[in-house]
């Protein structure tokens, strides 16, 4: 028996959302302010029933505007509709376990493994609350309206619905309960004139109860401290004023060793009783790592004061750094000596060994009386510990606390993180991805993707994605968007390029990811799923066609697979040189001008713009390079790659066709690159300015092209350039400059009607493309 999985309505970024969570953990990631804690939130806030404590910013900002539009004045013979939170819990129940769920059973011939309750804020009387509301209005209106001193006109309470719910929400607004029937939700057999029964709250057992009889909720935040020493804390009660009495005059009887040697005997006592208490405590912490090689052991040690008799006695943390003998006491610190990391772990661990033991032990006779699930929230783990502690934590979490117990008892930990160790220990089937939508306003929501819905859809490259993004530590899952580069060149470079022609990307949250060509085109899937905008960034990567063969040959051929088309592209260069007859080798780099040439690019074949020829690639329209998506998902893709450009050198201008990066940097920049100061960029000849454009160019592609060349020597030479003249290549800013409004804050905090109309970036790409 386990929760089985939510669906919210109406609440904040969550408009029409669903969770679906697994039986022993689950993690919660995404951007900022994309939904985690709002999820979070609803589930205290619904499942501990405190109606008093939610607050009319707690709707979705699409329904203020419902709230806004009820009539101040008039008789409503209509039937008012006022917007209702709602969240749909279901549980997965066997048949062991169903008589626990009796209550929640829609009919007496149910058949099925999920029961459902859905806990409703709604208007108790929403006829009553429009007149309470038009009663308020009307008093309100009888003020006339006075200017202030800057000129602004007074409007009194309540200005609309909105603003007196704003004050009256907890007297008008309250928790209901329904029984769910799993079969209304299946679209074959789902009917739109059910209505869900509802659990009369003066029956023998309300909604709450029933739903605090299953389900038990604990919060482990992120503001974690080991001891609260809060000094400036004021509770103004006898004992307090005794002790601060008490502490003036103690130095006056420093000298009673009667006194001291009773808490000196009480103290010892006290350290044995603590040693023999958290020994099993202290036993469990070593399945999450702790102490390991080096660390010190803890010890709880009674530290008794005189001035504390009357306030708070406390029992500190040690930790033990040589133990102790017959003839020597053992040698120990304070917990404040401690690391932070390790304060942390420890913290963590105790805590939840404490709410767990809670939950697991009941009185004698009140058995019956326990949840049967236990939901353990955690906020944020990874605070101050490193990588390979977090990496442990997560491994072990469910060795310290075992999710299923022989008696039928369930725990499901739920972690919310921004940590990429934490999240690629476990795979994908735990991750929940939140992602924020695109609108912004009132039409601002969050969507949940259940990435063990990906992991089963996609067999053939899951396992690689997530062996790539464990390794390569991916933070794809917490950015507004991703840029797939080829190599490690444009990851050095891009930021400094991102810095040069598009600064509104700087104040992104962008996941940069060193992919290739013949590797990006597998991240197709997973960013489909997720919807995220993403900019693939590659090279054209031109070749010698494959010489005419036999049909038996040429079918042979096409089943070459990807990796040796990469390995066959990345050869010595030994194809034909500038002037040279020697038949080039098929598959060989080529200059992109070449007649016939193709492209050994995997992803311009496999995805965008799904072309083989260097002229078709040379060819496609900016739309062929796009990609929007559907009413079925997917996401907003460009592929950007060396276009032909016209360069000038001298007296003398042509369109050049390159085929790398350093290629086309050359090209757009080759008076930069001429002169002596930038010779660490690699790309300078000591005779350029007596050479024709055509030479050169022929020049730099065979030096690009030859094994001998240093590409990380080019990027690290245009970092450490402080000449910033240079421009960013073409096709890299067109690029750039299509994800700019994807995920770029805008200028103005609130566009104009006429900005909202505007069309969307790939069009108005298009549109310019079509005026060139």
């Amino acid at each position: 028996m386990h929760l089985h999985s939510l669906t919210f309505k109406n609440f904040r970024r969550l408009k029409d959302a669903r969770i679906d969570f697994a039986h022993d953990l689950t993690i919660f990631v995404g951007a900022n302010n994309s939904g985690k804690t709002s999820a979070t939130h609803a589930i205290e806030l619904f499942l501990s029933g405190g109606k008093d404590k939610f607050t009319i910013h707690d709707f979705s900002a699409g329904c203020w505007a419902d709230f806004e539009n009820f009539p101040a004045e008039g008789t409503a013979k209509t039937k008012i509709e006022f917007p209702v939170i709602s969240l749909d819990v279901w549980i997965s129940v066997d048949a062991d376990n169903l008589y626990r769920v009796v209550e929640l059973l829609p009919r007496a011939a149910w058949e099925g493994s999920l029961v459902g309750l859905r806990i409703e804020f709604a208007v108790k009387d929403g006829a009553q609350t429009l007149t309470n509301f038009r009663a308020k209005a009307s008093e309100a209106a009888k003020f006339t309206k006075t200017k202030e001193k800057d000129g602004q006109d007074y409007k009194p309470w309540p200005r609309n619905m909105r603003d007196y719910l704003s004050r009256e929400l907890k007297n008008e607004y309250g928790l209901r309960y329904y029984i769910l029937d799993e079969a209304q939700f299946q679209s074959e057999t789902a009917s739109a004139a059910h209505t869900p029964k509802e659990i009369i709250g003066d029956t023998e057992r309300s909604g709450h109860t029933v739903i605090n009889s299953l389900i038990k909720v604990d919060f482990l935040s992120a503001q974690r401290h080991l001891s609260d020493g809060n000094a400036q804390a004021r509770t103004e009660d006898l004992s307090k004023r005794l002790s601060r009495f008490y502490t003036r005059n103690q130095k006056q009887r420093e000298d009673d060793h009667n006194a001291l040697r009773a808490l000196a005997l009480s103290e010892d006592q006290l350290t044995k009783h603590f040693a023999d208490v958290f020994s099993e405590t202290f036993k469990s912490l070593r399945k999450l790592g702790y102490p390991g090689l080096a660390n010190p052991n803890l010890e709880i040690r009674a530290a008794l004061k005189l001035e504390r008799l009357m306030s708070d006695q406390q029992a500190k943390v040690h930790y033990l750094l040589e133990e102790a003998t017959a003839e020597v006491e053992a040698l120990a610190l304070p917990d404040s000596y401690n690391g932070l990391g390790f304060k942390n772990l420890i913290y963590m661990g105790v805590e939840l060994l404490d709410i767990h033991s809670a939950w697991s032990t009941t009185e004698e006779g009140e058995e019956d009386k326990r949840q049967p699930i236990h939901l353990i929230f955690i906020e944020e783990p990874e605070a101050h510990m490193h990588a390979q502690l977090q990496q442990a934590f997560v491994r072990k979490l469910t060795d310290l606390i075992s999710p299923t117990s022989e008696d039928g008892y369930a725990t499901q930990f739920v972690i919310t993180t921004h940590s990429p160790h934490i999240l690629y220990e476990r795979g994908f089937k735990p991750i929940r991805y939140f992602r924020r939508s695109p609108e912004t306003g009132a039409k601002q929501r969050s969507a949940v993707f259940n990435l063990s819905v990906f992991y089963d859809q996609n067999e053939p490259d899951r396992d690689f994605l997530q062996r790539y993004m464990k390794l390569t530590h991916c933070d794809l899952f917490f950015a507004d968007a991703a840029i797939l580069v080829e190599g490690n060149v444009e990851r050095l470079v891009l930021p400094l390029m991102i810095a040069q022609g598009a600064k509104k990307l700087s104040a992104a949250y962008l996941s940069v990811l060193e992919v290739g060509g013949a590797f990006a085109f597998r991240f197709r899937k997973l960013i489909e799923f997720l919807g995220l905008p993403t900019l693939i960034v590659t090279d054209l990567d031109s070749v010698y066609p494959a010489s005419p063969k036999k049909k038996d040959e040429a079918a042979a051929e096409e089943d070459t697979d990807a990796a040796e088309e990469v390995e066959d592209e990345d050869d010595d260069g030994s194809g034909q040189d500038v002037g040279s007859e020697k038949k080039p080798k098929p598959k060989s780099k080529c200059p992109a001008n070449t007649p016939g040439a193709i492209t050994a690019n995997q992803t311009l074949t496999q995805w965008l713009p799904g072309k083989l020829l260097v002229n078709e690639l040379l060819a496609a329209t900016t739309s062929d390079r796009l990609q929007a998506p559907t009413e079925n998902g997917g996401a907003h893709v460009m592929v950007t790659y060396q276009r032909p450009v016209n360069v000038t050198w001298g007296t003398n201008t042509l369109e050049l066709k390159s085929r790398t990066l350093e290629e086309a940097f050359a090209y757009e920049n080759l008076v930069w690159c001429q002169k002596e100061e930038h010779r660490e960029v690699g790309l300078r000849w000591k005779n350029s300015n007596t050479m024709s454009l055509e030479v050169l160019a022929g020049k730099i592609h065979q030096r690009v092209k030859g094994e001998n060349f240093k590409k990380t020597n080019f990027a690290l030479g245009l970092l450490a350039s402080s000449d910033t003249s240079w421009a960013v290549p073409t096709y890299i800013q067109e690029g750039l400059d299509w994800l700019t409004p994807h995920v770029a804050i805008s200028d103005e905090m609130v566009a104009s009607d006429a900005e909202k109309m505007e069309p969307t970036p790939d069009a108005a790409l298009n549109d310019d493309k079509a005026e060139k």
